[in-house]
């Protein structure tokens, strides 16, 4: 341990997650981004024991369409922190890692992040370009899908990989999905429901790409010392890394988003494990395409080989390695990750329930935005 702890991102415990909330997710009408937000937030104060005045810090992530800037969020919340900070893009990693960063830093101690959408509701239809501008709209390249779907392509002709291995994600995580209340999706799926359904953006399928919908969802991250204050199960921040991609198409092979391999090289020392150290990983999944490669990249599964880990048993429902037990985008709700961390953060403390696996210390959480950045962190009951 030792040998890790000056290892860039090596935050061994310093910052700690003390509670977690969230809102219903699926449809919420009538209500605006920023008051679903700040929903969740009151949802968490009030489960968690936490009291408002004790927040000093506070992050938000602009949902697709601008809401979300921590000045309303303050304002509604009746929140006048120290500090605050809004995200473009804030999938949850990125969020929590800007938090780390405060509290390093002695900006805040108890550090709010909250999230809220009403892009169900609203009828947002996720056709903004996605990637360089100059041609994204001209090859269809609108949300994710589309990008995805080239990926799919490419790791096919590299790997010979099958629609069948790329289904066996959604498969998995749908099992999951049928135990969560939370959850959108929770019809049993089978490969063979799956390989029938017609091509959503070909060679994608509804079940390869996550439902629009609305919710919100808090964490609350604090100092060691805070953390031991505010609850007796904090769960600790080990290490924490990111890269970016932004050269985009300049980067060779960038369907394959080989920079991912630059966070997965500098996570495990930052958090001072091993990789076969990681008892339950939760990998973020706007499209299954971006699980599969993120399963490789992280050396979970070997290159071309996801679909047989899935059906060996290494990784997914009731396997060794369990993935996205809440059922991750794909099933339970389009959140930009936030709740992969909600549901992370209430396994480890033993709170999920009838999702709930064996006991265990040590998750990862892997996350990207787009062709443009990835994140991870790892986290431990334990902080040596």
């Amino acid at each position: 341990m030792a040998a890790f702890a000056s290892a860039p991102g090596a935050v061994r415990g310093r910052a700690a997650v003390v509670a977690v909330g969230n809102t219903l997710q699926g449809e919420l009408p009538g209500m605006s981004a920023d008051e679903i937000g700040v929903e969740a937030l009151r949802v968490t104060l009030q489960q968690s024991g936490i009291q408002k005045s004790q927040i000093d810090g506070l992050i938000t992530c602009k949902s697709y369409g601008g809401f979300g800037i921590d000045t309303e969020i303050g304002r509604l919340a009746g929140l006048n922190p120290a500090y605050s900070a809004t995200l473009d893009y804030g999938t949850c990693n990125f969020s929590l890692h800007l938090a780390v960063a405060a509290i390093e830093a002695g900006l805040a101690s108890v550090i709010a992040i909250v999230y809220g959408t009403n892009q169900r509701s609203a009828g947002n239809r996720f056709t903004l370009p996605l990637g360089r501008q100059d041609d994204a709209s001209v090859y269809g390249f609108l949300n994710v899908a589309g990008v995805a779907g080239m990926a799919f392509q490419r790791h096919k002709k590299l790997y010979g990989t099958t629609e069948a291995d790329l289904g066996e994600i959604a498969v998995s995580q749908r099992k999951y999905a049928i135990d969560n209340e939370l959850a959108i999706f929770r019809k049993p799926l089978s490969i063979d429901d799956y390989l029938a359904e017609p091509y959503l953006i070909e060679p994608l399928r509804r079940a390869d790409i996550c439902m629009i919908s609305d919710g919100g969802a808090c964490l609350i991250v604090a100092s060691a010392d805070k953390a031991a204050e505010l609850t007796g199960t904090p769960v600790h921040v080990m290490g924490i890394a990111q890269q970016t991609g932004l050269r985009d198409r300049q980067n060779a092979d960038q369907w394959m988003r080989p920079w991912i391999e630059q966070v997965a090289e500098r996570i495990y020392p930052a958090a001072g494990i091993d990789r076969a150290d990681v008892q339950a990983l939760y990998i973020q999944d706007p499209t299954s395409v971006w699980v599969m490669q993120m399963l490789e990249w992280y050396g979970f599964a070997p290159f071309g080989g996801v679909g047989d880990a899935f059906r060996s048993g290494a990784v997914g429902f009731g396997g060794k390695l369990p993935l996205n037990t809440n059922g991750g985008q794909l099933s339970e709700a389009y959140m930009w990750g936030f709740l992969h961390l909600v549901e992370m953060i209430r396994q480890l403390r033993g709170e999920a329930g009838a999702r709930q696996l064996e006991p265990f210390r040590v998750a990862q959480y892997c996350s990207t935005y787009g062709m443009l950045k990835a994140a991870s962190t790892i986290f431990s009951l334990d902080r040596s």
